[in-house]
């Protein structure tokens, strides 16, 4: 039996998170519904490593859920709703992303590109040695200079800076969200955190590594989303091409 309105809550702020910006993907000027298909295909893809890792994080007592916050429904030991975190988080930051991109000029930050890049790996490998001893703050480190490294000799991505520009701009929505599911505003948190095992250095009531751990969710969904919306892409070149062969004859 669902106790309300506690055991929404978790549900609640995934909902609230994804509404406002479902809704608006099908305006006329953003459209982002025409690339659900590649949007859908990215985050399920991302999400199975990072399920994996909050499996491992959970049964090793890193952090834990509340179960008074959920509704009681469990894959893998974890609340469904943690599941469902991993789909609505990156579908409000790749539409907002999205958005932006397309309404605003970001060009300008390529040339800062590679810097960026080769800053953000040095300042993770320092973390990862120089905090090696809590868990949560050694592999989020350690997992964000293998992308960083990856990006810069093999994947050659040239958005690495503009994300983390706009990255920076949802903050906005990251410490409502993260601070609700870290505490604030309730009588406990609905994720607890081993104190042994992160920096405990904290923004409001969030472990800072949340933000580098968010970084590399919407990094890698930004990766696979334009990978595979480069099909969406050609196929809409084609129709182009194609509409116009057809009317000119």
């Amino acid at each position: 039996m669902i106790n309300f309105p506690y055991q929404t809550t978790y549900i609640l702020v995934n909902f609230f998170t994804v509404i406002v910006c479902f809704i608006f993907s099908f305006h006329p000027k953003i459209r982002f519904s025409e690339h659900f298909k590649a949007f859908i295909k990215a985050s399920l893809l991302v999400a199975i490593p990072f399920i994996l890792w909050d499996v491992w994080f959970t049964a090793n007592g890193v952090w834990w859920f509340d179960e008074q916050y959920t509704l009681g429904i469990s894959i893998l030991n974890l609340p469904i709703e943690e599941c469902l975190f991993f789909i609505c988080i990156p579908f409000s930051c790749l539409f907002t992303y999205y958005t932006l991109d397309k309404f605003f000029r970001w060009e300008w930050t390529n040339r800062f590109n590679q810097i960026f890049i080769v800053t953000y790996a040095a300042l993770m490998l320092y973390i990862s040695i120089r905090y090696h001893h809590q868990i949560y703050t050694f592999v989020t480190a350690t997992l964000s200079l293998v992308t960083m490294v990856l990006f810069y000799l093999f994947l050659k991505p040239n958005w690495v800076f503009k994300a983390f520009l706009i990255y920076l701009i949802l903050m906005l929505g990251f410490f409502p969200v993260n601070g609700i599911l870290t505490g604030s505003g309730l009588p406990s948190p609905v994720v607890n955190y081993n104190t042994d095992e992160i920096f405990n250095i904290r923004l409001w009531t969030i472990p800072i590594e949340d933000t580098a751990y968010g970084f590399l969710l919407i990094l890698w969904n930004l990766w696979w989303f334009q990978y595979f919306d480069r099909d969406t892409e050609i196929s809409k070149v084609i129709n182009i091409i194609e509409y116009k062969s057809n009317t000119s004859s």
